[in-house]
Formats: C-alpha cells, sequence, structure tokens
C-alpha cells in the first residue's frame, strides 16, 4: 500500500523514488554507517518509516529535481511540436502522396501485364501463316510496355531508398534531448541517494536502540551417576518359603438335596 504522495513529488515520478529507495536499502551493507540495517531496525521498518518521509527525503535534492522536471517538459514540448509538424506536412501533401504512390504501384504492375499480353498475343500471331500485319505492332507495343515496367520498378527502388535516408537523418538528432533528460534523472538520483536517503537511514539506525540478542535457555542437567527413578514401584510380593504358609481357603458343600422320585408302578 502505497503512502501519501509528498507535494514535491510528481505522482508519475512516485515509481523511480521507491526504486532509489530499494536500491539504496539493498546496498546498505557497504556503508557502515548503515551497518545497523537489519539487526536494530528491519529493512521493511526502514522503508515504511522513509515512505513516511517522503517530503523531507526529496526535499534534499529540490534542486536537481526541478531541472530534471524542466528538461522532461521541454523534451515533451519539442515531441509535440513536431508531431504537429508531421501532421500539417502530411495534411498538405496528401494528395500527391497518395498519387505518386498509386503510380508507383499500379504503373510497373499494369505496364508489366500488358507487355506479357502484347508479346503473347504477337508471338501467336506471327506463328501463323501467312502472318497478320499488326502483329509486328504487338510485338513492338509489349517490348514498349516491359521497358515502361521496368523504368517504374527502378524508380520505386530509388523512392524507398530516399524514404529511408530521410528518416535515418531525422532520427540522429532526436537522441540529443533524450541524452540530456537522461542526465538529468541521473543526477538526481544520486542528489536523493547522498543528500537525502542515506542521511535519514543513518539518523533512523542511530535513534533506534540496540536490541541485545537472547542466548537460548540451558536445559537443566540430571546429575552424573544417578538413574532416574521410575514414578512407579512394584507390587511386593513374598517367597512361599519366608515366614508361615499363608491359609488355604476351606469350601463348604452346597445344602443340595435330590428331588423325591417315585416309582409308575407304585
Amino acid at each position: 500500500m502505497h503512502m501519501n504522495v509528498a507535494p514535491h513529488l510528481l505522482t508519475e515520478d512516485r515509481a523511480e523514488f521507491e526504486r532509489v529507495l530499494d536500491e539504496a536499502l539493498r546496498t546498505a551493507h557497504d556503508h557502515p554507517d548503515l551497518a545497523g540495517s537489519g539487526s536494530r531496525l528491519t529493512t521493511t521498518q526502514l522503508r515504511s518509516m522513509a515512505l513516511n518521509a517522503t517530503t523531507l527525503i526529496t526535499t534534499a535534492a529540490a534542486v536537481e529535481y526541478d531541472h530534471f522536471v524542466k528538461v522532461r517538459e521541454q523534451v515533451r514540448e519539442r515531441a509535440r511540436a513536431a508531431s504537429g509538424t508531421d501532421g500539417a506536412d502530411d495534411t498538405g501533401g496528401a494528395g500527391g502522396a497518395g498519387l505518386v504512390a498509386v503510380v508507383t504501384v499500379l504503373g510497373p504492375l499494369l505496364a508489366g501485364t500488358a507487355a506479357v499480353i502484347f508479346l503473347f498475343v504477337g508471338a501467336v500471331l506471327k506463328m501463323l501463316d501467312p502472318a497478320p500485319a499488326f502483329a509486328d505492332t504487338l510485338l513492338t507495343a509489349g517490348l514498349l510496355f516491359g521497358a515502361v515496367a521496368a523504368a517504374g520498378l527502378l524508380f520505386a527502388a530509388a523512392g524507398l531508398l530516399v524514404t529511408a535516408l530521410r528518416n535515418s537523418a531525422t532520427e540522429l538528432p532526436a537522441q540529443t534531448p533524450d541524452d540530456e533528460l537522461t542526465r538529468a534523472r541521473e543526477a538526481w538520483c544520486r542528489a536523493l541517494t547522498e543528500r537525502g536517503i542515506h542521511p535519514f537511514l543513518r539518523d533512523a539506525l542511530a535513534a533506534a536502540p540496540d536490541v541485545p540478542q537472547q542466548s537460548a535457555p540451558q536445559s537443566p542437567r540430571s546429575p552424573a551417576g544417578r538413574i532416574p527413578k521410575v514414578g512407579y514401584s512394584g507390587p511386593d510380593f513374598t517367597s512361599p518359603n519366608e515366614g508361615s504358609p499363608a491359609p488355604r481357603p476351606t469350601y463348604t458343600s452346597p445344602g443340595f438335596t435330590s428331588p423325591d422320585f417315585t416309582s409308575p408302578d407304585a
């Protein structure tokens, strides 16, 4: 979740600020004054604190940031002006460009088709006996259209070459503003890291208390040479030879009486 965007920092530059912050946190162990990173405060805690203090951090590099924003706006204005100029040129010469394109594409195609037809028909007529008088005329027309088709192909190839050279010539000057914009962005990121993020992390680590490391609790040792007592005792058994013999139980016969049966003859 993003924190509140600083008033000085534009929304479109928020991602670049977070990227520079993450890079500074990742390389914090390379700086001796930031050695407490990860022990006193975790990286997540430091990042959250820095995002909350975005206004304070970006103010330290305000001059470089203003220059970067100004250069970026100039580059965008040049791009918009170039787009407007190109659009006007395209509107003014749309009819001429369209006509040239049609002639360049369809001219060689139609001339080549006509040359094939005339040459084929003229050759067939020349094979007749007697040959018609206009057979030579058809052959001559076919050769003429073939020459026109070849000239059209050469014209189209020359047009493509000129267009490629023109585009390459117009692309070279456009690299200068991009280089200037890149240098301005790098200067802002460097100032943001050296004068904004590093001092903030240093102060945050200095204000954080040291957290002593707790040693693992030691388990109590049982005294040597003693066997732990099991939590139960055996039953008391006595040998049959020890003492007087135990009295044996006596049994009495149950008082049963037989039933009285009589003979059937009685």
